[in-house]
């Protein structure tokens, strides 16, 4: 009987040493740029372990060499989801996942099934320090679906669940731009004044001045408008869209300044009578 169990762990050694060979020479074959070669390599491994965590590196592996070296992102994306069904908690699990996630709102554009892979993302919760970021993914993939008040909830969700994190103050920005972008000033004012006192020194309170002094020019509060993107000056990073604001400010209260035409303040007061 030890016979039998000492043969069966020679083999199982030979086979391992050889799958890792095989490995070997089909990453080297993929750093070369011989992505055919690194192809048929990979796929030698999967017929020697078809099951395992060699077969989990080669579908991966040949998932990445789809996807960039052959420009096959439907093929790529086969690899990778059979990846992900190999080993729920492997240890390429995670990476498959994101690239899904990615082929599917880069390479598709099928922003709904996109926001799915990302929040499986969130709730298998295997690199929780990530889920800020694929929320943030999530909120902005409903700006492309233009559902912008579906899109102030998703960066809401992300303000509660991860307040401190590196997203959080883009997070911000992103909602007092779209409460600008449904026309929705006051809103917008509300919540810029919220994050100034929760945390004054956010680095987008550039952009957020910018979109307050454009909420005073929409409101016809010129000389206030003018005000604040003078203010603007040398502290935002795009000067000539400030520069633009401001000559055309200009212009605008200069109009509003001249008087009146007498031919237009008889028409004036010939509507009174009438």
């Amino acid at each position: 009987m030890w016979v039998v169990v000492l043969l069966t762990l020679i083999f199982s050694a030979c086979q391992d040493s050889e799958v890792e060979k095989l490995l070997n020479q089909a990453n080297e074959e993929w750093v070369r740029g011989r992505n055919h070669s690194a192809v048929e390599h990979f796929k030698s491994v999967l017929e020697i372990a078809p099951t395992g965590v060699y077969a989990e590196e080669a579908l991966f592996r040949l998932g990445e060499i789809n996807l960039y070296g052959m420009n096959d992102p439907t093929q790529a994306i086969n690899y990778f989801k059979e990846v992900v069904q190999e080993n729920p908690r492997g240890p390429f699990r995670y990476d498959a996942q994101k690239y899904i996630a990615e082929i599917v709102e880069t390479n598709f554009k099928d922003y709904n099934q996109a926001i799915i892979e990302y929040q499986n993302l969130i709730h298998r919760n295997q690199v929780p320090e990530d889920n800020a970021e694929h929320q943030f993914k999530i909120a902005t993939l409903f700006i492309k679906k233009q559902s912008y008040d579906q899109a102030v909830v998703e960066f809401e969700l992300l303000l509660e669940s991860y307040p401190d994190s590196d997203w959080a103050g883009q997070a911000q920005y992103k909602i007092v731009e779209l409460h600008y972008t449904l026309d929705q000033c006051e809103p917008a004012r509300q919540r810029y004044q919220d994050f100034l006192n929760k945390k004054p020194k956010n680095s987008y309170k550039g952009e957020m001045d910018f979109i307050m002094a454009s909420c005073l020019e929409e409101e016809g509060k010129l000389l206030a408008a003018y005000k604040s993107f003078k203010a603007l000056e040398g502290n935002y990073k795009y000067p000539a869209m400030v520069k633009m604001k401001l000559e055309g400010l200009e212009g605008r209260i200069k109009k509003s300044k001249q008087p009146r035409s007498k031919k237009s303040r008889k028409n004036k007061r010939s509507r009174r009578r009438r």
